[in-house]
């Protein structure tokens, strides 16, 4: 069966919502001991699920599914694979998690019907240059805001422009 190969460690980034994994962390797909293996690299940001605020009483982001979350946003942020097997691995992980299975259905469901425009949104943010692995160590990290959403909030509002230095300083590829 499949199984996480490490225990997930991050920390809180200071915007409430984001969190840097402060060491790599894994996942076997399919069976324990598959070669098939996702790797989440340190100092990745995620915001574990992205569900609706409304709807946290029943599916709070840092739930149970929590490390199946954070695959799940690698997967989608790095789109290695297509969307379609993110999302079946991301329940695969619910049901190692021991997830019920009225709340891995609800988010499987969710992902599939909604997780569209994520996608497409994490596919045009990586073509402009943007990553989720912060390049400052997560010590360093823990009281600032995500970079990444802080640069694409200023380019957005013309206040910068995509130069060599503004690349490095908000971890712009």
């Amino acid at each position: 069966m499949s199984r996480f190969t490490s225990i997930l460690t991050v920390s809180p980034l200071d915007d409430g919502n984001t969190w840097m994994l402060r060491r790599a962390f894994g996942y076997h797909v399919g069976y324990k001991g598959s070669r098939d293996r996702i790797t989440v690299p340190v100092r990745f940001e995620t915001d574990f699920a992205s569900v609706p605020r409304p709807l946290w009483w029943l599916l709070p982001p840092w739930g149970t599914y929590g490390n199946a979350a954070v695959i799940h946003d690698w997967l989608y942020w790095e789109q290695l694979r297509p969307r379609r097997e993110a999302d079946r691995i991301f329940l695969e992980a619910m049901t190692v998690l021991s997830v019920s299975r009225f709340k891995r259905t609800c988010m499987y469901i969710a992902v599939r019907t909604f997780g569209g425009a994520p996608w497409w949104q994490n596919q045009g943010l990586r073509k402009q240059g943007y990553s989720r692995i912060s390049r400052q160590a997560p010590e360093k990290s823990l009281n600032s805001r995500p970079l990444w959403r802080r640069a694409k909030l200023l380019r957005a509002l013309g206040i910068i422009k995509p130069t060599r230095e503004n690349r490095q300083r908000y971890s712009i590829v």
